[in-house]
């Protein structure tokens, strides 16, 4: 998140628990909303008493989660909402909820979720202060956050008990903030990224051309994360239908010609390169200058020829920047990124499988095995956001690792 009134594409869980902070929630997945957000609600049995789930659809535009069981009109069950959050936040936490967290139990779909999920877990505490300075709750909180569970708050002030003390449910506004300052990290500030990504269309005649399957998701996804970690992001973009990213500047182009001049040009400018394009192998060697008629495309050979090696032109540069390859591969996954590294120089290949179901092309999860030279990283199957941010750390470390030795 960029702040308050920020567009993002961030996938946020909101879970409510039991208490009477519970009406702050409708205000914190308006406020989720409005900064661009895609929210989605889980909550407890007992939050149902304070605050009606019809409230939550309404402000959130999606059917609210609420038993484990249920079959939900979008079909998302409790292991693929885990996996969709980029962040759960549950809002409030009672004395209850934070107890079954600290001992992992799992009892009902939020405390199922938070405990099934890879993504961050943050947690907007609320009950009396008796209850939140009593040492069996001082103990969870401690536990939690050493655990990497990060706390928002409480506030202090009145209580709907009537008594005064820390306890309070923290703002909606004031979540909000200290959510976008989750996915600012700052690794790349100061730092010159540029990312391509896409297809790319080779022309057959005015009406056709090659391509391939690429949906651009992931290099998307990458610029998005290298524009949070702080760097000045370049997207060189074949043809797709997405938005281009807050703060980031796109170039379009449509061939593997027009993309190689761009990157070519550009790469100088840039500390980093990232080649997440699936640019084609092959172009037409000398396009149709009309459209190709169907009666007379019988027997018509195309004459291939090699498309430009962009990335491995860009390693060959003379003052050349931090190089990051992708591989798609079917087989020997390891092996053909391990070779692709050596055989172009490069300084880090990411490599994923585009044959297995659901993951690589047109998905919005993958898996990327990504190997350097002396070393290496596996990242699970995650959606394309959160493994985008994961592979911006990596980069990140070794790019400065390299340029601080």
């Amino acid at each position: 998140m960029q702040g308050m009134t920020g567009r993002v594409n961030k996938h946020v869980v909101v879970g409510v628990t039991g208490g009477i902070a519970a009406y702050k929630s409708a205000e914190l997945v308006r406020r989720l909303k409005a900064a661009g957000a895609d929210v989605r609600v889980v909550m407890t049995a007992a939050a149902t008493r304070f605050i009606t789930p019809l409230t939550l659809q309404a402000l959130s535009g999606h059917a609210v989660h609420q038993l484990l069981d249920e079959a939900t009109e979008n079909a998302m069950d409790h292991i693929a909402l885990a996996r969709w959050a980029d962040v759960i936040v549950v809002a409030p936490a009672t004395a209850n909820s934070m107890a079954k967290l600290a001992q992992g139990l799992a009892d009902d779909l939020l405390s199922t979720l938070c405990l099934a999920t890879t993504a961050p877990l943050v947690l907007a505490p609320a009950m009396n202060h008796g209850m939140w300075r009593h040492p069996a709750t001082q103990a969870n909180r401690e536990l939690l956050e050493r655990r990497g569970v990060r706390l928002l708050g409480p506030a202090q002030g009145d209580q709907a008990c009537g008594e005064v003390g820390p306890g309070r449910m923290v703002e909606a506004d004031d979540i909000v903030l200290a959510l976008a300052g989750m996915f600012s990290t700052g690794a790349l500030q100061g730092i010159k990224l540029l990312v391509t990504a896409g297809p790319t269309r080779e022309a057959i005649d005015p009406v056709r051309f090659l391509s391939n399957r690429s949906s651009g998701k992931m290099g998307y996804a990458l610029a998005e994360a290298a524009a949070e970690a702080g760097a000045a992001v370049l997207l060189i973009s074949g043809p797709v239908e997405l938005s281009c990213p807050l703060g980031v500047e796109r170039v379009t182009v449509e061939s593997a010609a027009e993309m190689h001049e761009r990157v070519m040009k550009l790469s100088p400018d840039n500390d980093i390169v990232v080649a997440a394009a699936a640019v084609a192998d092959y172009t037409i060697a000398v396009p149709e200058r009309h459209k190709i008629k169907k009666g007379d495309a019988v027997g018509v050979d195309l004459h291939l020829e090699h498309t430009p090696d962009i990335v491995a032109a860009v390693a060959a540069l003379p003052a050349r920047p931090f190089v990051v390859g992708f591989a798609a591969e079917t087989e020997d996954l390891e092996r053909h990124a391990r070779e692709k590294l050596h055989a172009k120089d490069l300084d880090m290949v990411a490599a994923n499988w585009v044959d297995r179901p659901g993951q690589g092309f047109e998905g919005d999860e993958n898996a990327l095995t990504v190997v350097w030279r002396d070393g290496g990283a596996e990242l699970p199957l995650a959606p394309k956001s959160r493994l985008a941010r994961q592979l911006i750390e990596l980069i990140a470390e070794r790019y400065h690792a390299q340029h601080t030795t």
